[in-house]
């Protein structure tokens, strides 16, 4: 396994054919760092889940170059997923959508729908366009940590979790720190309107405002469709995390800066607003397992924008 903290245009070239061989590239996206592979090698594929953990049956989000490349992995797009593409891709969202024959069982879990995303990242881009050149259709990545824990938004965080699962020709490529910190929205885009499945940074107002309706509250619990992070518990630490409660001393805490630390308490991160937690959240996670601590509070923010993808990690990292 290497690191590429260097990403040229050769670095780049030499990484799209590490996913044509059928090995894995870690590749920073900007919400986290993606664990890929071929999304059309069942075998590349199969690594992931091996590296990962992952039960067989979670599906994978394919990474594609452009909403141009949609009708090579999805039938029957509604005009409102057109939109949503076109406005927010490349960017943080995922849309889960009817699939074509090239979506086979290995990448949707046997579900009959793919989920979808183009990301922004510019090392992301430039992977995906190279890998096309290269003959690719998409990339499937996950998170690059072990399944239900906390998502890497680092190439340094990646190597921790899990460098000694990959292989000698396996790569990090190191783009610095993810921009967003959270994973993408996920958007069900199967019926005759849409359904957040998943928050993310496209948060539910900026949908509604988009298309001009308003959308059903989020309730995990009617999903019928299996999408990443939709367990009770994930992105978890090692530590106990607690969202009430006051702190003792030696424990560690995660609030916005406007909430004072209690003496003898470790402060993980001050955010100032929520975009900022947002960054902030999983290295401060990581953090906290990095010092040895047991216990770990975060007062939540309001849910505001990204505050509701904020509190769905939460909640999940304290299950």
């Amino acid at each position: 396994m290497s690191i590429i903290s260097n990403c040229t245009a050769s670095a780049i070239k030499n990484a799209a054919s590490v996913l044509t061989s059928g090995d894995l590239v870690a590749f920073p996206t900007e919400t986290v760092y993606g664990l890929g592979a071929d999304a059309t090698s069942a075998n590349g594929v199969a690594r992931i889940y091996d590296v990962k953990g992952r039960p067989s049956d979670h599906p994978l989000i394919v990474h594609i170059s452009s909403h141009t490349q949609i009708d090579k992995w999805a039938r029957e797009v509604p005009e409102y997923a057109i939109t949503l593409a076109r406005t927010f891709w490349p960017g943080p969202m995922t849309l889960v959508l009817p699939r074509t024959k090239l979506a086979q069982d290995f990448i949707t879990g046997g579900q009959d729908n793919v989920a979808l995303r183009v990301p922004s990242h510019p090392i992301a881009q430039a992977l995906l366009i190279e890998f096309e050149k290269q003959g690719g259709l998409g990339i499937a990545a996950p998170s690059a940590n072990k399944f239900s824990k906390v998502s890497p938004t680092t190439a340094a965080a990646v190597e921790i979790e899990l460098g000694s699962f990959l292989k000698d020709n396996d790569q990090i490529l190191d783009g610095g720190p993810s921009t967003f910190g959270v994973e993408s929205t996920i958007i069900d885009c199967t019926q005759g309107f849409p359904k957040i499945l998943r928050p993310g940074s496209v948060s539910i107002e900026m949908i509604e405002n988009l298309l001009s309706i308003k959308l059903q509250p989020l309730n995990p619990t009617s999903n019928q469709i299996r999408v990443p992070g939709s367990l009770k518990s994930h992105y978890a630490p090692n530590a106990k995390v607690f969202l009430s409660g006051t702190p003792k001393v030696g424990d560690g805490l995660i609030a916005l800066s406007n909430i004072k630390t209690p003496e003898g308490v470790i402060r993980l991160a001050s955010p100032v607003n929520n975009d900022e937690y947002a960054h902030l959240l999983y290295n401060a996670l990581r953090q906290g397992d990095t010092l040895g601590l047991s216990n770990i509070y975060a007062v939540p923010p309001n849910s505001e924008g990204v505050g509701l993808a904020i509190n769905d990690r939460l909640k999940k990292a304290a299950k």
